[in-house]
């Protein structure tokens, strides 16, 4: 496997005391070690962010939908929509949370209009509790 060399640049923040002071407070809760990982993350994020703004990017992400199974005939419209767009849906796990409620989560990769079109289509279905997407990376594009 080929080694990446990376090379570190070191450079300054200017912020004030009232804005530092909170942002610490929260590393230590979310148990980063040091200001550079979370400034890391953060322009990360801020880098999946721009690449779903080009709508023809191939991206990632997650949809995770809870509704009730007896609902009629939610449960194969859901099939269908996924069958018809069984290009960017990569997997699909299917959860019973309890007698009436499932958990579905589908990873779906593509462009990013049409995996997002397809999320809020699924969304929207008549009878889903709740739904939420997470767009994400290929990580082609990211360091």
């Amino acid at each position: 496997m080929e080694e990446k060399e990376e090379k570190l640049v070191r450079f300054g923040i200017s912020l004030p005391k009232d804005l530092l002071s909170p942002f610490d407070d929260l590393l230590r809760s979310k148990g980063y070690k040091s200001r550079s990982e979370a400034i890391r993350d953060l322009i990360r994020n801020a880098l999946v962010e721009q690449e779903w703004k080009d709508s023809d990017a191939e991206v990632a992400g997650t949809l995770t939908l809870v509704y009730d199974h007896h609902n009629h005939d939610l449960p194969i419209k859901l099939m269908d929509i996924q069958h018809d767009h069984h290009e960017v849906v990569v997997t699909t796990q299917h959860v019973h949370l309890d007698h009436h409620n499932c958990l579905e989560v589908l990873v779906l990769r593509g462009q990013a209009k049409v995996i997002g079109s397809l999320a809020d289509k699924l969304i929207a279905c008549n009878g889903i509790k709740h739904g939420v997407f997470v767009p994400s990376t290929t990580g082609r594009t990211i360091a």
